[in-house]
């Protein structure tokens, strides 16, 4: 009994209402646009979600906070049965839609993205690479053997939400191409960051469940072979690969990523046929007006609207619907999620000299702020010296020199290494937290700086 009849809403224009957040026709916006702004949003959520779990962690409600994260779930059916602790649905569940989201927006790029073009992308294809060697190298400089030496892959990965929330709120002083850089180059950089977890922190394997994942793998890739475009096939698929990687000591996560690549990139109606039809449609709507009359009491009018409905999905790939389904859960749930579960480590004021001077939390540090600076903007110096890429449209040197600084905050896939290498060893687990929150906190503020002031000069 809540709906009003039309007269009761606001109109400002015949013919239209709408309440005030309800402007559906009167803004258009780039797939690009929408990306940034979302990828915004999330930054900020995951910078309060940290926040919140860095308090909870070091107040009263410490205990209740770990109590949380160790509190047993279990998924039954008969004598089937996953039972794991909520910390670890969040890592391995919930981030396989991270992952998932991940994968999609990858294709998309080599499909017809930034990363299309081999002169455009090979610039931040080179500066992701030089940003993924050089941290790991500094960090194996400083953690050469041990236990800690497990970490060499944490300073790998850039947050690209964090990194996009900093740099957009420079929009007015950096270009556009800047920002599409920085896109690009996170992207890859997960690439990268999968492939190390794929290859590296994979400690026992299971054939049998291997096998059977390899063969639901092949499964969607023959639903994409054979045409189908319904998503439903695809993700009860993909919860199965998902089950047999957990079993198979493979990181679950990677179910997202494969099954992403198998998503149709291709719609079933081209531009024209839709333009055609849609025009079609659109006559028989108005054939179908009637003074007086809205669409609830006009069959006619609305198996029209229906159809065009039907037909709006058809004329996107069911790659390009689900990454704008699935961004939103991902960016403004998921990730913050992983943040509260995550992001919360105990600090004690007698004891930060020496936290912020063990091997793990130097290694890490160092190698976000300075293997960062060096990898990308130093690849991208050597690259642009061989004449191997192009810098970005409008673009300086210096102003890569500053999205090298950005690329050191590390947060979200950093800290999910973190917990794959240093799985049972709390105090290296610990070290690794500080060193990436203290690297991302000091990456951004100082490629924050760097960017404003390198957007004042000519």
């Amino acid at each position: 009994m809540t709906d009003r009849k039309p007269a009761d809403l606001k109109s400002d224009q015949e013919g239209v209402y709408h309440a005030p957040w309800e402007r559906v026709f009167e803004r258009i916006i780039t797939p690009f646009d929408e990306f940034i702004h979302r990828e915004t949003t999330s930054g900020m959520l995951l910078m309060c979600t940290a926040i919140i779990a860095l308090l909870l962690s070091n107040s009263g409600f410490a205990d209740s906070y770990l109590h949380l994260l160790h509190t047993n779930m279990s998924v039954t059916f008969g004598d089937w049965s996953i039972d794991k602790t909520l910390h670890h649905w969040v890592n391995d569940g919930l981030m396989a839609l991270f992952f998932f989201v991940v994968g999609l927006e990858l294709k998309r790029e080599f499909l017809v993205g930034e990363l299309a073009d081999a002169r455009a992308a090979a610039l931040p294809i080179i500066a992701a690479a030089g940003g993924m060697i050089v941290p790991a190298l500094i960090y194996f400089i400083i953690n050469p053997s041990g236990d800690a030496a497990r970490g060499w892959g944490i300073p790998m990965a850039t947050d690209i939400a964090f990194a996009l929330g900093a740099i957009a709120l420079l929009a007015s002083r950096v270009p556009r191409a800047l920002i599409m850089f920085l896109v690009a180059l996170a992207i890859v950089d997960d690439l990268g960051a999968v492939a190390v977890i794929a290859f590296f922190y994979t400690d026992t394997i299971v054939l049998v469940p291997l096998v059977i994942a390899g063969a639901l793998f092949c499964l969607l890739l023959a639903f994409n072979l054979f045409g189908i475009r319904k998503t439903l096939p695809y993700f009860l698929v993909a919860a199965l690969l998902w089950y047999a990687l957990l079993q198979s000591g493979v990181h679950a996560t990677l179910a997202g990523v494969l099954g992403a690549f198998t998503v149709p990139a291709r719609p079933k109606y081209d531009p024209q046929r839709f333009s055609s039809c849609v025009r079609s449609l659109m006559e028989r709507f108005d054939d179908s007006l009637r003074t007086g009359h809205n669409i609830m009491t006009n069959d006619d009018m609305r198996a029209v609207v229906q159809t065009l409905e039907n037909g709006v999905q058809q004329v996107e790939a069911p790659l390009q619907r689900l990454e704008h389904a699935w961004h939103i859960p991902v960016a403004y749930f998921v990730i913050p999620v992983f943040a509260l579960f995550n992001a919360g480590i105990t600090l004690h004021v007698d004891e930060i000299a020496t936290t912020l001077t063990h091997p793990v939390t130097l290694g890490v540090s160092a190698g976000l702020v300075f293997g960062k600076v060096i990898g990308i903007a130093g690849t991208s110096w050597i690259a642009l010296k061989l004449g191997i890429g192009q810098l970005p449209t409008d673009t300086r040197f210096t102003q890569i020199i500053g999205v090298s600084l950005l690329g050191g905050i590390g947060f979200t896939m950093s800290i999910f290494v973190a917990e794959l290498g240093f799985a049972g060893q709390p105090e290296l687990l610990l070290m690794a937290k500080t060193g990436v929150l203290a690297a991302s906190i000091i990456a951004g503020v100082s490629g924050f700086i760097w960017l404003f002031v390198a957007g004042n000069k000519k």
